[in-house]
């Protein structure tokens, strides 16, 4: 029996439970399974402008993660767009920050939340109402729970998008879900600022893009997957 238990607990030792990547990274499995590495860890590489194809010098790599020049930066957008999508990512707000992570962005309209719902990332401390706290759809449906870790640690968000049906995860807690195609979310958009942008909402393709808000916030493991 302890022999076995030896073998086992060797076994373990050699390989891990389960094969977990370095940060900015993709294991065999994540590579096999479709998965895309959307930050490198050392550049902006894939990554652009809103209507510029250049990303904004604001946003720089720095100790493995990506993050804005809260005084200068303007959004920054994958060069990719993505439509039915799993997205992963881990993020790190300063005290009483805000930024955010759009999907299914177009070059319409002045700014990248005219027409990519966001994900809220928010130092909930803040004070902000439901609808605006960390891991919401912004402004449209608040999450359930504060799932948040404290600030100065890294949260690690899941976005699953899947024929107009959203998922919001955070630390592991599911805190949202929706349907961008229902009556109930054009409901919801309509009792909002969003009514002003016919284009919000309006794609089910598009790029994915970080908000700067004038807030130091760090980014890191920025994965994807599309879905089919």
């Amino acid at each position: 029996m302890k022999a076995a238990v030896l073998v086992l607990t060797m076994a373990i030792g050699m390989s891990g439970p389960a094969a977990k990547a370095a940060d900015n990274a993709l294991t065999a499995a994540e590579t096999a399974a479709g998965w895309k590495l959307l930050f490198d860890g050392r550049s902006t590489d894939g990554w652009r402008g809103f209507k510029t194809p250049e990303p904004d010098a604001g946003w720089t790599a720095k100790d493995g993660t990506l993050g804005p020049d809260p005084k200068t930066s303007r959004d920054i957008m994958t060069k990719e767009t993505f439509g039915d999508f799993e997205l992963v990512f881990d993020w790190k707000i300063s005290p009483k920050g805000n930024s955010g992570v759009m999907f299914h962005v177009t070059q319409t309209g002045e700014q990248t939340y005219q027409s990519g719902p966001e994900y809220q990332v928010l130092d909930n401390s803040r004070g902000e109402p439901p609808l605006e706290r960390a891991g919401a759809l912004y402004g449209l449906y608040a999450p359930t729970t504060d799932a948040t870790k404290p600030v100065g640690e890294f949260n690690h968000s899941r976005l699953v998008m899947k024929g107009g049906k959203g998922e919001h995860w955070l630390n592991g807690v599911k805190v949202a879900e929706y349907d961008l195609n229902s009556a109930e979310f054009k409901a919801k958009v309509a009792a909002t600022k969003f009514k002003a942008w016919p284009q919000f909402a309006a794609s089910r393709v598009g790029h994915i893009a970080l908000q700067n808000h004038g807030d130091h916030v760090w980014y890191r493991n920025i994965k994807i997957r599309p879905l089919k």
